[in-house]
């Protein structure tokens, strides 16, 4: 006999699944008993929000499927924040949560089990691509091949699947993987015919475009009709190439580049409200979208739909060439505007960005996050998760230790945010992750201090009693330093941080200005 949570195992394995992350509880235990010959690293978590981060994490990082193991009733209801995370960034994450036995449930009833809730998917599908709750556990294998493939599948997304516990232990029957095929050829024409005529063109890539692998195919786009590149959070490091501006829209300067276009091409973006200062930029005169989905944001004049690597790789070879030799050195003189606004904006920022360069970060919703996140500079994809999706404090630190199963990681976060997961510095130490945290300490919710002084407010409920850092760190036996500001002892305590073996915490005691990409001070304004 094979059981349903070894056929769980199974199928999550026949999709590439090399590592679960997960919290146990007396429902989901057999889980961790099939879990010992299955080939699959656990990584055990200390809170069940965490383990949806760190698929999510982990899921950025790779490109491949995050899978979080959790305990039904209150444990499912600990991810939700989580969950819409992943989903309101397109993060493939698969959320595995037990649920009472199905010889206890009574359709309609509240009996009182334990961990009991009315309809626990239900808690779910706000947040989720799609959910399912298993019915039979004979059914295991082909709902977890469902679920995988649900998530992994353009427009990806987490997905979730709640297995009646007793399923565990039952026969799971047959299983055979259901037949995919490969997507057919875009016909690219109409859109080839746009582009054409087209005498400033823009290319605007997002987190589709990212998750695509579309980089390449984007570079050679922008070469051939002399297009500049401007990238959404979810695509920062798409590609390395002159033609990428190095900062967000949210600085005139680069605005302007939307606002003079003749034709904006949008490949795997949603055009949502944080990149478009809530759809304060006009309508471009024309929008084609590469894209999976209809885009509502802005009418497009044509969608060309598919998965954007393949469709944009069609369109290098339907249009005609019109590089512009001279747009290099002018997107140059525009990224070299773009960091002179920086340093005379907030000039305690610039070390931090100039020391980032080179790593993988994962930045949390904290002032050093939205800079870090709208003018860190990454030249290779996946070098940057950011949360704004769905903007959840608390995503930086136990996201960035599911990235950080695939090399070391730099998380930059806030107090305030920190201290949401801080439990999981046990995760760290137990797992000996290489994950270094740079913990701006302001002593407060620094964007939310802004707001209220900003408003002609004293500060009022968001300055914060915080503990030593460096001590809290220490005893969970993690390393930890602390330095005053982002100066030369920054600089080198970082790299020295970044080269050492497992994980470590350097907190910094510093505060600064928020950044121009927070929506109290987009340029653009309502009209009165």
């Amino acid at each position: 006999m094979v059981s349903g949570a070894q056929r769980l195992l199974e199928v999550l394995v026949a999709h590439g699944v090399e590592v679960v992350f997960g919290l146990p509880g007396v429902h989901n235990l057999p889980l961790w008993e099939a879990l010992r010959g299955s080939g699959i690293r656990l990584v055990g978590v200390r809170h069940e929000q965490t383990a949806v981060y760190a698929a999510d994490g982990y899921a950025r990082a790779t490109g491949g499927l995050g899978v979080a193991l959790v305990t039904g009733g209150p444990g499912a209801a600990n991810c939700l924040g989580a969950t819409g995370e992943a989903y309101a960034s397109g993060s493939p994450v698969l959320v595995v949560a037990t649920d009472i036995p199905s010889t206890l449930r009574r359709q309609g009833e509240y009996r009182g089990v334990l961990h009991e809730t009315r309809d626990q998917r239900a808690m779910f599908l706000p947040v989720v691509k799609g959910g399912w709750t298993l019915r039979a556990a004979d059914s295991i294998g082909i709902y977890v091949d469902s679920a995988a493939l649900l998530a992994t599948n353009a427009p990806r997304g987490p997905v979730y699947l709640g297995v009646p516990t007793d399923f565990l232990t039952a026969d799971a029957g047959v299983w055979s993987r259901i037949p995919t095929r490969a997507p057919e050829a875009p016909d690219v024409t109409a859109g080839a015919e746009l582009v054409a005529g087209a005498r400033r063109p823009l290319i605007w890539a997002g987190g589709g475009a990212a998750r695509s692998g579309a980089g390449a195919a984007v570079a050679a786009l922008a070469e051939r009709i002399g297009a500049p590149v401007v990238t959404t959070y979810g695509a920062r490091g798409l590609v390395d190439h002159p033609h990428v501006v190095h900062g967000p829209v949210h600085l005139p300067e680069v605005g302007a580049l939307w606002d003079e276009a003749d034709l904006v091409i949008g490949v795997g973006s949603d055009f949502d409200g944080m990149m478009t200062q809530n759809w304060l930029q006009p309508a471009p005169p024309k929008l084609l979208c590469v894209n999976v989905e209809t885009v509502r944001n802005y009418t497009p004049d044509l969608t060309l739909r598919g998965d954007a690597r393949t469709v944009v790789e069609a369109l290098v070879e339907a249009v005609p060439a019109r590089p512009d030799s001279g747009l290099a050195q002018r997107v140059a003189e525009l990224n070299a505007l773009v960091r002179k606004a920086v340093e005379a904006d907030e000039p305690r920022v610039v070390p931090l960005l100039e020391a980032l360069e080179g790593h993988r970060v994962v930045a949390d919703m904290c002032v050093a996050g939205y800079w870090v996140g709208g003018f860190g500079r990454f030249t290779r994809p996946r070098d940057l998760a950011y949360p704004v999706g769905w903007g959840t404090l608390g995503f930086g630190f136990p996201a960035a230790l599911g990235a950080a199963l695939t090399g070391r990681v730099v998380a930059v976060c806030g107090d305030g945010g920190f201290l949401f997961a801080c439990g999981d510095l046990a995760t760290a130490a137990q797992e000996r992750l290489p994950v270094t945290v740079v913990l701006v300490d302001d002593g407060g919710y620094g964007m939310l201090r802004h707001d209220q002084v900003a408003g002609g407010r004293e500060p009022f409920g968001v300055d914060l009693v915080n503990p030593d850092f460096v001590a809290l760190a220490r005893s969970f036996g993690v390393e930890a330093f602390a330095v005053d500001g982002f100066g030369p002892a920054f600089a080198e305590r970082l790299a020295d941080c970044t080269r050492r073996e497992g994980p470590n915490v350097l907190v910094v005691r510093a505060e600064l200005k928020p950044p121009p990409n927070t929506s109290p001070r987009w340029y653009r304004k309502v009209r009165t």
